[in-house]
């Protein structure tokens, strides 16, 4: 993590959660891609697209090794999503679980979920 010598605790704080609230007041799939576009580098693009593929797979109970071999993302990194999606802070779980009720035509429940952050 980079370390930013003239910046406080509060404001490394403040400035992940104004990410974040941009991130919220986008809309479509198109406006999201667009701002990551903006945003990241295609490194780094590149990166959360395949941790988010590795989410789909391990979400199909497919094995590390089958997701290495499909994905080209390294056991390790597998390993480490898989963690975060048992016991993250939830990000990842609620993320597939709105797209699975919004592919099923289901609404997304919001109100029961636990608030990290």
């Amino acid at each position: 993590m980079k370390i930013h010598h003239n910046v406080t605790p509060r404001q490394e704080v403040l400035a992940e959660r104004a990410l974040c609230a941009a991130l919220a007041v986008l809309t479509t799939p198109e406006e999201c891609r667009a701002f990551l576009r903006d945003l990241c580098t295609p490194a780094e693009l590149e990166a959360m697209a395949d941790r988010w593929a590795v989410v789909e797979s391990l979400k199909r109970g497919l094995p590390y090794r089958e997701i290495h071999r499909q994905t080209g993302v390294s056991v390790t990194t597998i390993g480490r999503v898989a963690r975060f999606l048992g016991a993250g802070n939830g990000g990842y779980a609620t993320a597939a679980r709105r797209l699975e009720e919004t592919r099923r035509g289901s609404a997304p429940a919001r109100s029961d979920e636990p608030r990290h952050g």
